[in-house]
């Protein structure tokens, strides 16, 4: 690989790896909605039938009903099962994200190496040019 081979790798493998975080990014926000969806919802259902309440758990059953009332946008039905399924399948992904991403931090690393060794050694071969140039 030539030199301007090896920065065109260099370069997708860092547009690669900007490329993963902008995927991870909105995976993470929407893992903290469902996240905090969920323990509203586990916290909804574990005051719901009990009585009688503490005066903490209706503050905290009252909390949660008016915040799950606010993301439900109308509906009647609570989807636990599908914020449970839509948390696991983003926790895949991330877990592969990242996975990749570390990955790829390390080959980065590896390559930036060569790179810094490759344009050493570029630069002693024209050091003695510059010399023999200048004794001219």
């Amino acid at each position: 690989m030539d030199m301007a081979g090896l920065d065109k790798k260099f370069k997708s493998m860092i547009g690669e790896q900007l490329d993963i975080q902008g995927k991870l990014n909105p995976v993470e926000r929407r893992l903290g909605t469902l996240k905090k969806h969920l323990e509203r919802a586990d916290i909804y259902f574990k005051c719901k039938g009990k009585k009688p309440l503490t005066e903490a758990e209706q503050i905290l059953f009252t909390t949660a009903k008016d915040y799950l009332k606010g993301v439900m946008n109308g509906k009647t039905t609570i989807p636990t099962k599908a914020w449970k399924d839509e948390y696991t399948k983003l926790t895949a992904e991330r877990k592969t994200l990242n996975q990749r991403y570390l990955a790829l931090k390390e080959e980065v690393k590896e390559a930036a190496k060569i790179r810094k060794s490759v344009y050493s050694v570029l630069r002693q071969e024209q050091q003695p040019r510059r010399k023999q140039d200048m004794e001219r």
